[in-house]
């Protein structure tokens, strides 16, 4: 797992809660301080006039299109580190001017937009080179504390009670990369009757193959992070399903496998957004306890988890007696952080920025064992 690097820690140690955690935490046990932040445009709370001492926060985790220098600098002035969402297989914008880089599904079309999310054929060699060159710019301009992979997955959406889950993607490119891996010769020519045998005849080396190409996003993204930024954490926030849901989706049609995650990753951020996936508020902390367990997330060398969890009032309405639930349950061991969604969700009900700011500025929290 990688070290915090010198910069992020002498960031973290201004405020004097962080410099009490970085010098225990970080020294003795290679860990960091309890993660407590928020997910978004965290610039719009100070342009509303909060600040994130203030708040309690310790971190902020800002989408790369909303990342600029002035809110880099003032972050780092209040005591935050710096963690950088990157949209990885987010295809929107990208696959209507590079039509060659469309998700095709097993008729041979182009798998239609999954809701609002629009995913990408993650073996197009283009857009790859184009993902890659953002990241570059990123970390040569930026002196940030992690870069957290985004809709790390293939084409589909899950953020939602009944998930959109198409099959993809069938393009040549990726067709002939799997025939590589496999060793399995495809005579068939035309796309539908490919996609046919191998669903029939070969599913089991092709969930595996789809697998390996997400594997390999990490390996080769996070072999950028070591480059130009050693000790630079690497996150992933990811579907936080468990393996049997949906018929095995997670695996089957995301092309995730938390496991293979935890061995490339220095920190897990389930995705744990319990009203989009219309579970109750219980369900957070039985994930994270699950995904402790899975991970072995007590033993040295394992990810830190970091969930997210949910404050955006879609579908239906979170209020602030529930949005302290989800924390809570969010921060139980063996979570190491914690961070919701989204700045926007607190400033349309500042109840919540309250129950935030109580959260983070309370002794008792992150709760130690199964309650405050």
């Amino acid at each position: 797992m990688t070290k915090l690097k010198p910069t992020g820690i002498i960031a973290a140690t201004i405020s004097l809660y962080a410099l009490f955690s970085c010098t225990t935490y970080v020294e003795e046990n290679d860990r960091l301080p309890f993660i407590k932040g928020i997910y978004g445009n965290p610039g719009s709370l100070l342009e509303a006039g909060y600040s994130f001492d203030s708040l309690g926060m310790n971190a902020v985790f800002v989408r790369s299109i909303s990342l600029n220098r002035e809110f880099h600098d003032a972050a780092r002035e209040q005591g935050c580190m710096v963690f950088v969402e990157f949209p990885t297989l987010l295809g929107r914008n990208y696959v209507e001017n590079h039509p060659e880089a469309w998700p095709i599904d097993e008729q041979g079309e182009k798998s239609p937009a999954a809701d609002w999310f629009m995913g990408v054929c993650p073996t197009n060699p283009g857009f790859r080179e184009h993902r890659a060159a953002q990241l570059r710019d990123i970390l040569t301009e930026f002196d940030v504390d992690g870069i957290f992979l985004d809709y790390l997955h293939w084409h589909a959406q899950f953020e939602t009670p009944d998930p959109i889950l198409p099959e993809t993607c069938f393009c040549d490119n990726c067709t002939e990369q799997f025939q590589e891996s496999s060793g399995l010769k495809l005579t068939l020519e035309d796309i539908p009757a490919k996609a046919e045998w191998i669903l029939a005849n070969a599913e089991t080396e092709w969930r595996r193959w789809r697998n390996s190409v997400i594997n390999n996003w990490v390996d080769d993204m996070g072999d950028i992070v070591r480059e130009l930024s050693p000790g630079t954490l690497l996150g992933v926030y990811y579907c936080s399903w468990y393996p049997a849901d949906y018929n095995s989706a997670l695996y089957r049609i995301l092309g995730i496998d938390v496991r293979s995650l935890a061995q490339r990753v220095d920190v897990l951020s389930p995705m744990l957004f319990h009203m989009m996936k219309d579970r109750p508020a219980e369900w957070v902390g039985e994930y994270v306890q699950w995904l402790g367990s899975t991970t072995g997330a007590a033993e040295k060398g394992s990810p830190l988890i970091w969930p997210i969890v949910q404050a955006h009032n879609n579908p239906g309405v979170i209020t602030p007696e529930e949005f302290r639930q989800v924390m809570i349950e969010g921060s139980r061991p063996p979570a190491s952080g914690i961070m919701m969604f989204s700045d926007v969700s607190l400033l349309d009900d500042p109840r919540k920025i309250t129950v935030m700011k109580k959260l983070y500025t309370e002794e008792s929290f992150p709760p130690d064992d199964h309650g405050l």
